[in-house]
């Protein structure tokens, strides 16, 4: 049937049909909030670049994560790390007493419940700034692969939940899944940065973890952000080698490859709504030209109609206390 005789907007006539009718809903279940964690005590540097994000010591950020399960009941977060001291291949990230581990122990103790997703990366942790170890001006893929596994040992060995590589070597993820087997952590999932592309959008990113590269880009390790049908070998190669969800990031930019991985793999899908994305919303709602509240929840929710099972967003905390001050299921 067609005009007149169906009419779609019989269906968007009042709030109560509209709800009824909705496909895609973003609840509370479906967030993950990033933190920065860094040494000392009473640490609170805000992220100029972020407005509302902090580098945090351990004792704030314990403080800070009960806070969030308590005011919104988001229970999962994802932890990067900013070191007291860096090296050349990120080594000191592997150590039982580096900072993320650190606050791994800390927020187990204080909130046995909450899920810790743990970033594992070496841009952070290295004096260069880059995400591996430096041989003849370029990451070395395999000495680089070996670093990554020791480090997601330990963080297992701490209490994280889920193991996230952030990479982009080739054959991280079989390392990792390898060394845990090995060491005991046969349940614990991989959560892949599977097409995580040489993206504009981390700039804010790399201020609040201290991580740009101090010579070149990440091109010859992350993805051409022209390229689609590469995201799909990446994201098949990580399936193959044992990740039991990937990730596509950023997020904004990308939801055609959200679409087409979660259609042509049909499992867990995860979407990364980079500090870019969030900064540049913030940037607008500063200026008074958008309205902030109705825009985060509109970007989320495309997201997860895009294929997205999980987001991880620096709006999770501001969108769920949104939708409850508004009285909306959440």
């Amino acid at each position: 049937m067609s005009y007149p005789v169906t009419r779609l907007r019989r269906l968007r006539k009042s709030a109560v049909i509209r709800n009824m009718v909705r496909e895609t809903e973003v609840n509370r279940d479906d967030l993950i909030m990033p933190y920065f964690v860094l040494p000392g005590e009473n640490i609170c540097n805000p992220i100029k670049s972020m407005p509302g994000n902090f580098q945090l010591s351990v004792d704030l950020l314990v403080k800070e994560v009960q806070d969030l399960v308590e005011t919104t009941g988001v229970d999962k977060i994802l932890l990067f790390g900013i070191p007291e001291e860096k090296d050349e291949t990120g080594h000191v990230a592997c150590h039982h007493d580096a900072i993320v581990p650190k606050a791994i122990r800390a927020l187990k103790e204080a909130i046995p419940n909450i899920l810790i997703v743990a970033d594992v990366c070496n841009c952070e942790y290295t004096t260069h700034g880059h995400c591996g170890t430096i041989v003849d001006g370029d990451v070395d893929n395999d000495s680089t692969v070996h670093t990554l596994a020791a480090q997601s040992v330990t963080l297992a060995k701490a209490g994280a939940d889920i193991i996230a590589p952030s990479d982009m070597m080739d054959g991280r993820v079989g390392a990792i899944r390898k060394a845990l087997d090995e060491n005991g952590f046969h349940a614990t999932p991989i959560m892949a940065y599977s097409a995580k592309y040489a993206s504009g959008f981390y700039g804010p990113f790399r201020d609040a973890a201290e991580s740009a590269p101090k010579f070149g880009n990440r091109s010859t390790y992350q993805m051409d952000p022209a390229n689609s049908d590469e995201a799909l070998r990446e994201v098949e190669q990580d399936i193959i080698e044992g990740a039991d969800m990937v990730m596509v990031k950023p997020a904004l930019s990308y939801m055609d490859i959200i679409h087409r991985v979660k259609t042509t793999f049909n499992m867990p899908v995860v979407a990364y709504n980079v500090s870019g994305e969030f900064s540049m919303v913030k940037a607008a709602a500063a200026n008074g030209w958008i309205d902030e509240e109705r825009l985060i929840k509109e970007i989320l929710t495309s997201l997860k109609r895009a294929g997205a099972e999980v987001i991880i967003t620096y709006h999770a905390k501001e969108f769920v206390l949104s939708e409850l001050k508004k009285g909306n299921r959440v």
